[in-house]
């Protein structure tokens, strides 16, 4: 199956033609998101994001870091560096925690069962 013709040119991978997965790109989610979304369903294909704002934007599932979250730790950062601290001094920091957020109206619409197991296992549900 070929991509979409506005998914063409993107980071999104076709997976065996049972989906989308669209790696963790900030910028092509703020562009392309919702014409990304839009299109899978369309096509009723599931899509997965590496950022939890796809989901409120018409995709099916996101998992991963806050990019809020993110923006809050290196302001944080800043702040120290703006006080004298030596960047090269500051630790490395990864994600502390990951979310993962699934959007049930999606869902339905391209036809997908959610296990509730996977439902209870969210950290927010969008219906």
């Amino acid at each position: 199956m070929t991509p979409p013709p506005a998914a063409t040119g993107t980071v999104w991978f076709l997976t065996g033609s049972q989906g989308l997965y669209g790696p963790e790109v900030v910028e092509q989610v703020e562009q392309q998101s919702r014409q990304i979304a839009s299109l899978a369903i369309k096509h009723r294909l599931p899509s997965i994001h590496g950022t939890t704002e796809y989901p409120e934007d018409g995709g099916f599932m996101g998992y991963g870091q806050n990019i809020g979250e993110n923006f809050r730790s290196a302001a944080i950062f800043v702040d120290k560096i703006l006080k004298g601290a030596r960047p090269a001094e500051l630790p490395f920091e990864q994600p502390m925690r990951l979310e993962l957020v699934i959007n049930r109206k999606t869902a339905k619409a391209i036809g997908l069962a959610i296990p509730q197991e996977l439902l209870l296992r969210a950290d927010r549900v969008i219906e």
